[in-house]
């Protein structure tokens, strides 16, 4: 079944909510020429409403369509977005289409406001990590009448298509490896996890594993920002100081564990035999270490391939579900 596009709220519908001209709308969304504040608040209410986003190519595109494929990512200041771009930039060139970013910094007001601008061009699709998204953005998502992708989770309802894997699976599974390995005294250490609601996803599951096993978590340290490296060793080096005798540490992902490992390094804390560290991510560099860290290895490159395919194809709508690997590596 072939993908129908909802129709793309017109600046005459606007107009025709507001009971104004287009003309005036025209003039209230450009801040230019004469208009009252109270007319203002009509179109402004009316836009909100509707989901409308203005066109800054009207006619341009009309005819022959859009070969723009916008991402709103988080970050770039690991590599698993750049992977995800990579994939998807390999499959769009070779059919012609050209990928736009922008960043939001896990911050979903960002998000709304960068979609919002992303979606003034008239995206062939627009591609965003998770589901968690402010309801202006889904409004502006819904009305846009261009495809939507959502990347690396697949827990929860899809707007359009979805592409990745189950974030709570591999928190359970992470939980499940260190129980089976004989590990009692685990910790967590993580980033801001009202932000990155994937990695809070799987911090949740991996707590409610153990505690399905009665071996509740025992310390937990959570640092304010992004994820990195350094991060990593702060938060491991307090978790540390509070609880001395944990016997397993799970990351929120491996920029964090890897900045684990090097706190245990610096303070010849013997890994795994006085302390294990798990991480998420499956990164290069953790294959690399002189103790290739145990991990999930997630599919980040076939994610974006994957998306890219769907959106060139105009496949229906679908969640696809491209799984993920766990190394035990020897770091637990």
């Amino acid at each position: 079944m072939e993908f129908k596009h909802q129709p793309t709220v017109t600046l005459a519908e606007v107009a025709e909510a507001a009971g104004v001209g287009e003309s005036t709308v025209s003039r209230v969304l450009r801040n230019h020429g004469s208009f009252s504040g109270k007319t203002r608040e009509r179109v402004m209410a009316a836009v909100e409403r509707l989901g409308y986003v203005p066109n800054r190519i009207a006619g341009t595109l009309a005819s022959t369509g859009s070969r723009l494929v916008a991402f709103v990512i988080p970050s770039l200041s690991n590599i698993v977005f750049p992977d995800v771009l990579r994939g998807a930039s390999a499959v769009l060139e070779e059919n012609r289409y050209q990928a736009v970013f922008s960043v939001t910094d896990y911050d979903p007001g960002k998000e709304e406001a960068l979609a919002a601008a992303m979606l003034a061009w008239r995206p062939a699709a627009v591609m965003l990590a998770g589901y968690e998204h402010t309801k202006g953005t889904v409004k502006m998502l819904r009305a846009s009448g261009c495809r939507i992708v959502e990347l690396l989770d697949l827990d929860g309802d899809a707007l359009d298509i979805a592409v990745g894997f189950s974030n709570r699976a591999a928190g359970r599974e992470s939980a499940a490896f260190l129980l089976k390995r004989g590990y009692r005294r685990i910790g967590y250490v993580g980033h801001d996890l009202n932000r990155d609601t994937r990695a809070g996803k799987r911090f949740s599951s991996f707590c409610e594993t153990l505690d399905a096993h009665d071996v509740p978590l025992v310390a937990r340290e959570i640092l304010a920002g992004a994820s990195s490296v350094e991060n990593g060793r702060l938060g491991l080096e307090r978790l540390l100081a509070r609880t001395s005798d944990l016997d397993a540490v799970y990351f929120s992902n491996d920029d964090m564990a890897l900045g684990g490992y090097f706190h245990c390094l610096a303070e010849g804390i013997a890994i795994p035999s006085k302390l294990a560290i798990f991480g998420y991510n499956g990164l290069d560099i953790g294959r690399a270490t002189p103790q290739p860290l145990s991990t999930i290895r997630t599919p980040r490159v076939a994610t974006g391939q994957m998306a890219a395919q769907l959106v060139v194809t105009n496949a229906p709508p679908q969640a696809v579900d491209l799984g993920f690997e766990l190394i035990e590596g020897a770091t637990a």
